[in-house]
């Protein structure tokens, strides 16, 4: 039997390795079979050596909980998460883990038999009996090696668990379970966020519903078709519905959304918010317009020289007269419920917070004006009128309000 004492043996052994330029396909293909089995086997070993850690106290010996100290070690947050899911299974799920420690199945692989079968189980309102989930690892176990994904070793234990839902009794099957219901989000490297969300049919229909309503196509103001990929016009309902809720149903008011901005007084350039880091001046400007925006000015020491005033929103009765006066989105005609109030010049330019010096637009449309070339100004009627980037107009040909683009001679008001 290998021991710790050897390790570092066979450690040395895997850096002298070394592939000739020279080599054939078919002794490539059999070196690349070996180094998988051989990364199947170190993670097996990896989870067994995490369930050490754990009964051993090692990390409350350190000051910390298990996944922190595996990250601590070097292991990335989801392999950690990982090793800890298949080390407490070891028990209840041997014949997956004889699999794993033959080197033939992957760590990512017996994860999904794990978590499926913890899926399964949770479907039932008994514990299932030591023959009933083996056959059900079998089953996920034939899965595999007929060549299935992780995530189609998933979505079949969602169905093995759907299936032993409707043939017990007080089954629950998965699509109304709320109580797995799950939201994640991480913001990557690249500053921007990713959400994944995990939802039962109730709170799914109702998201699907809002995504319909929110992220249906609209026309650009030229009257093409709406330019926007399906995945932007949901991502762009998703940025209404959440503007909607920060309102809290009173959409005439100013919304209640608190965002932080630090601004280095060296390096303004460095401005950051709170919880998605370093934002670009554009952004800022964008964000100054409709959301409750508080700029602390910090020395290098990160301690607050100055706080921004933050009464420049729209007033409810400001945002009545804006919605009177433009009653949508003046660039694409969105329910002026959807709307955010614009500063046309902006706050941060020392633009006034005035009925003169603001419109309507919808998040999206909010965006083009600020990031996109898109302009707003007020005409000599005394209404917003949209100036196209150079790239769609040359001659950047004003547009009016969406509102007053179907106003002709014969429906002009006329005098009593």
């Amino acid at each position: 039997m290998t021991t710790t004492v050897e390790l570092p043996t066979i450690a040395d052994s895997l850096r002298d390795v070394a592939f000739a330029d020279d080599m054939s396909g078919p002794a490539t293909f059999e070196a690349m079979r070996t180094i998988l089995t051989l990364r199947n086997l170190i993670d097996h070993h990896a989870s067994i050596l995490t369930g050490h850690l754990e009964r051993l106290g090692v990390p409350e010996n350190h000051g910390r909980k298990l996944r922190e100290l595996l990250i601590v070690m070097g292991f990335a947050p989801i392999v950690a998460t990982r090793l800890i899911r298949i080390a407490a299974s070891m028990t209840s799920l041997p014949t997956a883990h004889a699999h794993a420690a033959d080197g033939a199945v992957s760590a990512e692989h017996i994860d999904a038999i794990v978590t499926g079968i913890g899926h399964i189980a949770k479907r039932s309102p008994e514990p299932l009996d030591d023959d009933t989930r083996h056959g059900q690892v079998t089953d996920l176990l034939g899965q595999f090696f007929s060549g299935a994904t992780p995530a189609e070793i998933t979505a079949r234990a969602r169905v093995i668990g759907n299936e032993l839902a409707a043939t017990t009794d007080g089954g629950l099957p998965a699509a109304e379970d709320r109580s797995i219901n799950a939201l994640t989000q991480a913001a990557d490297s690249g500053g921007r966020l990713q959400v994944r969300a995990d939802l039962d049919t109730e709170v799914g229909e109702k998201f699907r519903a809002a995504m319909e309503e929110l992220g249906a196509p609209r026309p650009e103001p030229d009257g093409s078709a709406d330019a926007r990929s399906i995945e932007r016009r949901q991502a762009d309902a998703l940025e209404a519905l959440l503007d909607i809720a920060s309102r809290g149903g009173d959409t005439a008011s100013a919304p209640r959304t608190q965002v932080l901005i630090t601004v280095p007084a060296e390096a303004p350039i460095q401005a950051s918010l709170q919880f998605m880091g370093s934002v670009t001046e554009a952004t800022l400007a964008q964000l100054t317009c409709d959301a409750t925006v508080t700029t602390v000015i910090v020395d290098g020491e990160k301690v607050p020289l100055d706080i921004s005033r933050d009464k420049r929103l729209f007033t409810a009765a400001m945002r009545k007269a804006l919605y009177i006066r433009d009653r949508c989105c003046i660039k694409c005609g969105a329910p002026a419920a959807r709307t955010q109030a614009h500063h046309i010049v902006h706050w941060a330019d020392d633009g006034e917070t005035t009925v003169a010096n603001g419109c309507l637009l919808c998040p999206s449309c909010h965006a083009d004006v600020h990031h996109n070339g898109w302009a707003v100004t007020i005409g000599l009627d005394k209404h917003p009128w949209l100036i196209p980037p150079a790239t769609l107009d040359p001659r950047r040909q004003p547009i009016p309000a969406h509102n007053r683009r179907t106003m002709t001679v014969d429906n002009l008001p006329t005098a009593a």
